[in-house]
């Protein structure tokens, strides 16, 4: 199909057996391909190798897809790529975050290649001209968009870094150069929620991850993503998934 040939996509996928498979099959149709492991490696390579189209999971470790994809297409030097999510979770509730998020459409894992072949068609062939960027003289002050991307990219790097030991706000205004209230707004622009409720929401996901894909004990994933306490952690991971760690772990495996 010629309407892939020579076409620069990102593929972005923590799991390396679907990065191969995507790999090997979109090489036959001459693409030029470009990977990332995780969110924050993609937000970078997206803004670095300015791809045609880009691939990525929604549900990745460090830094989730939805993330990834609510700074690249808020960020006005990316904001016109189009971003297909890749992913094995069906609820609709996750496609309905990530096309908030900004994305273009879904495929799901695992993939059927002739339906990843028309997708990847259809966003190629209707894809938006670049428009071009408003350049102001030398030493512009961005544009309060501009500002709260910046600002957001910073402080989640910090965040994520080491969930079992988070920076405190004080820490952040510092790492980052400004106050809590620029932070929450910022996290508002970009993700829809405050410095703390991203933070949950992450320390929540990871739980979730490692219940699914390791045999730690309950009190050392807690301890692991920056709960003292087990039972509030226990507490916080049923509010958040309507299971306890132990119930979600035996409903999983």
């Amino acid at each position: 199909m010629r309407t892939l040939t020579h076409r620069r996509i990102l593929i972005v996928d923590d799991e390396e057996a679907d990065r191969m498979l995507l790999s090997a099959y979109l090489q036959r149709h001459n693409c030029r391909l470009f990977y990332a492991e995780d969110g924050l490696e993609g937000i970078d390579k997206a803004r670095t190798v300015n791809p045609d189209l880009i691939l990525m999971d929604s549900d990745m470790p460090r830094c989730s897809g939805i993330d990834a994809c609510r700074i690249i297409t808020q960020d006005p030097k990316t904001c016109d790529i189009p971003v297909i999510f890749i992913s094995g979770l069906t609820w609709p509730e996750q496609r309905i975050r990530g096309l908030l998020a900004g994305a273009v459409d879904y495929i799901n894992k695992p993939f059927d290649f002739d339906e990843v072949k028309l997708r990847l068609a259809i966003h190629l062939r209707t894809r938006a001209p670049k428009p071009e960027r408003e350049e102001g003289p030398a030493g512009t002050v961005p544009s309060a968009k501009n500002r709260h991307v910046i600002v957001f990219h910073s402080a989640r790097t910090h965040l994520l870094k080491s969930l079992s030991e988070t920076p405190t706000m004080q820490e952040l205004e510092k790492l980052t150069g400004t106050n809590s209230k620029h932070l929450n707004t910022a996290f508002r622009a970009c993700a829809g929620v405050t410095v703390y409720q991203y933070l949950r929401e992450e320390r929540m996901k990871e739980a979730r991850s490692l219940l699914q894909q390791t045999q730690l004990s309950v009190q050392d994933i807690a301890l692991q993503i920056g709960f003292r306490d087990s039972a509030n952690f226990a507490t916080a991971f049923k509010d958040r998934f309507g299971f306890t760690p132990r119930e979600f772990r035996q409903q999983h495996n």
